[in-house]
């Protein structure tokens, strides 16, 4: 395809260990139903806090991926 189209979605993953966890957790997900997964942006990040250490990680990434033609 010469000039590809894209469709964004948006997820949010979450992780008790990083953020790049969150993220790979999301991704591999979204991986089972959508095809053709291109890239990603992170978008928001937050946490809960737990005696102050951070406790749970959520990401909330776009997701682009190529519309079959």
């Amino acid at each position: 395809m010469k000039d590809p189209v894209y469709k964004l979605i948006e997820l949010t993953g979450t992780s008790t260990t990083s953020i790049e966890d969150a993220v790979d957790k999301a991704i591999k997900r979204a991986h089972e139903t959508v095809k053709n997964l291109c890239w990603f942006q992170v978008v928001e990040t937050r946490g809960n806090i737990n005696k102050g250490k951070v406790e749970h990680w959520q990401v909330t990434i776009k997701v682009g991926f190529t519309v079959e033609g």
